[in-house]
């Protein structure tokens, strides 16, 4: 939990059951970072645009995020309609505002006086904010655009409840590879080999699904992840390297008996290995084969039976 209520904050028991029903509801604001995830990943629609950077959106595109992420918040939490403002909290009314930047909200005439849920992301540097303010008179600029819409002043911005500042978001995977990997990917062939190439040069870290659905090109992404002759799984067993995925649990289970980072529920993680012969002493990996793998590195992995995976699919 990275719950911030730093004093002295102005006395306000609207605002604090407001903040602690957003913690109940998502005590260390994973869901929320997820939910800021899929927002920036149904932007890009990258499966269909090969767009996954913020620069690649069109400026009328960008004017609507923060409308997604106040609906996409809504469909996750389960927020009631307000009837003055966009949601019900906790039988508060709050309205909700996004901002790429702490210090952006643009706050309509009104939202004066009332509760605001304000929310910042950066995709560059993977980290979002969330927190709730009374945005009061005194607290606002008093500087206002053609809409009359203003923004809170250094005061106001001082006594904002904080429930997660600087927190992390999942990681956007093609922004953070080297441009030249990420040439090197889409130029490697049809869909499959896409893929496997991702994998290659991502080894070792997480890597999200909207990125494998960028490259694949294609809404079954799971299908050129799997074994078989569709599959990634096949080719990079026998260069020694294994694809697990978040949605399992014994898969989750694999990536840290391999020292591999944990991927989440749309997650994916690739990583070099070799066969444990029986008897071997250090940690390994069990498939529902039985079958079991070590870890390696790139210079000592070898090959190993994609039947490891169990289902010979390997979606499970």
């Amino acid at each position: 939990m990275n719950l911030e209520l730093p004093l002295p904050l102005p006395d306000d028991p609207a605002r604090d059951s407001v903040v602690r029903e957003m913690e109940r509801l998502d005590p260390g604001g994973a869901v929320t970072g997820q939910v800021l995830r899929d927002t920036f990943d149904q932007l890009y629609d990258g499966m269909r645009t090969r767009r996954y950077r913020w620069d690649q959106l069109f400026k009328t595109e960008k004017t609507h995020f923060g409308t997604l992420v106040e609906i996409n918040l809504q469909r996750e939490f389960e927020y009631a309609d307000g009837v003055k403002l966009d949601y019900c909290i906790a039988g508060q009314e709050v309205d909700a505002k996004y901002s790429q930047s702490v210090g952006g909200w643009m706050l309509p005439p009104e939202a004066v006086g009332e509760l605001c849920m304000v929310i910042t992301a950066s995709d560059q540097k993977s980290r979002f904010s969330v927190g709730v303010v009374r945005a009061s008179e005194d607290l606002l600029n008093g500087g206002q655009n053609r809409d009359a819409k203003r923004t809170l002043n250094a005061a106001g911005r001082s006594t904002i409840a904080w429930l997660q500042k600087d927190a992390d978001l999942p990681p956007n995977t093609l922004l953070h590879m080297p441009e030249a990997d990420v040439a090197a990917v889409l130029a490697a062939g049809a869909g499959t080999s896409r893929i496997s190439e991702l994998f290659r040069r991502t080894a070792g870290n997480v890597v999200g699904r909207a990125a494998v659905a960028t490259i694949a090109a294609q809404l079954d992404v799971t299908r050129r992840v799997r074994g078989g002759q569709s599959g990634a799984r096949d080719p990079l067993a026998a260069e020694g390297i294994v694809i697990l995925g978040g949605a399992y649990d014994w898969q989750r289970a694999a990536a840290r008996e391999l020292g591999l980072p944990v991927p989440r529920r749309t997650e994916y993680v690739a990583g070099h290995v070799a066969s444990a012969a029986p008897g071997w002493p250090g940690k390994v990996a069990l498939g529902p084969s039985g079958l079991a793998l070590r870890a390696a590195t790139p210079d000592t992995c070898e090959a190993f039976d994609p039947l490891w995976y169990g289902d010979r699919r390997g979606s499970k």
